[in-house]
């Protein structure tokens, strides 16, 4: 399942309908149900462990991809980010 498929399940109701229900505008909407940025964060923080721990361990992107169930791509992207971290001063 992707990432915005399971960002889909998280939320019964799109901004549109709450900024509806509530009287607001859809960004306070957003910014009412977002995600606390230190909690993103840190599952960002520990997504990027995880995968990196699997690449280490030897596996294939799309070994990787399949035990975390996301996308090539997101592998190759979550590498990238944090060898750009990791190279950072």
């Amino acid at each position: 399942m992707s990432g915005a498929a399971r960002a889909q399940q998280r939320r019964a109701v799109t901004a549109k309908e709450l900024a509806r229900r509530l009287g607001s505008s859809e960004r306070t909407a957003r910014r009412l149900v977002a995600e606390p940025r230190e909690e993103f964060l840190a599952r960002a923080q520990a997504r990027r462990d995880q995968v990196v721990a699997l690449r280490e361990q030897g596996l294939k992107y799309r070994e990787i991809a399949d035990e975390m169930d996301i996308s090539t791509g997101a592998v190759g992207r979550i590498l990238h980010d944090a060898r750009k971290i990791e190279e950072s001063p």
